[in-house]
């Protein structure tokens, strides 16, 4: 039996890593996982989102808004950070100085089985066309992994729907409209996005921002 794949996204936008304003998938776990440290104690806990201002952390944090903690991250990054609100199972911290993130993704990778090294969820916004059929449409990307994109548009094709994904700078393989809801949809791809594609283009600013 093999370990699940961490679910833990990752946005690469200059912005906190709230709200979640799109359907939750697979917000489950398991997360990457961290270590704060409080008031002189450590207690680990889970890394639900993240982006180079804050993260989103699953745990049971003592604190208050506004308490000044630091966030141990996976590849030895330590933010000092300020707790900027408090859940009953997670917490917002507010990062004093951005953290690495492709550092972190790369971390992500490297802890993973060669033989089944995927890329991680990463959020971000780009415009990208879709094409079925004889359709062409404008949307804008969400979110990206291995296995497939969260997109944005005005009428998207529904579940069912063999589609191809235009994004400026990547070659993206087919792939199946698997649920929809609103101006929402999951597109889970025919054959895995390599990794080794992915990193370059979000390291060389390969995504035209959408307005």
């Amino acid at each position: 039996m093999t370990d699940a794949l961490s679910v833990t996204t990752f946005v690469m936008e200059d912005r906190l890593p709230w709200p979640d304003d799109a359907p939750a998938i697979g917000v489950d776990g398991p997360f990457d996982a961290g270590v704060i440290h409080e008031a002189g104690q450590q207690r680990n806990c889970f890394i639900r989102k993240i982006s180079a201002q804050g993260a989103t952390l699953r745990c049971n944090v003592t604190g208050e808004p506004g308490d000044e903690i630091a966030v141990e991250l996976a590849n030895g990054q330590r933010p000092s950070a300020t707790i900027d609100w408090v859940s009953k199972e997670e917490a917002g911290v507010r990062f004093r100085q951005p953290v690495d993130m492709l550092a972190l993704i790369n971390r992500n990778l490297v802890s993973q089985p060669t033989e089944r090294r995927a890329m991680p969820r990463v959020e971000l916004r780009c415009s990208v066309y879709l094409k079925w059929g004889v359709n062409l449409s404008p949307a804008t990307l969400r979110n990206i992994s291995a296995g497939g994109f969260q997109i944005e548009g005005e009428a998207l094709p529904p579940p069912g729907t063999f589609v191809s994904l235009f994004i400026e700078g990547l070659n993206v393989p087919s792939g199946e409209v698997m649920w929809s809801k609103n101006n929402l949809a999951g597109i889970e791809l025919f054959e895995d996005l390599s990794w080794t594609s992915i990193i370059p283009w979000i390291r060389d600013g390969g995504p035209r921002r959408a307005r």
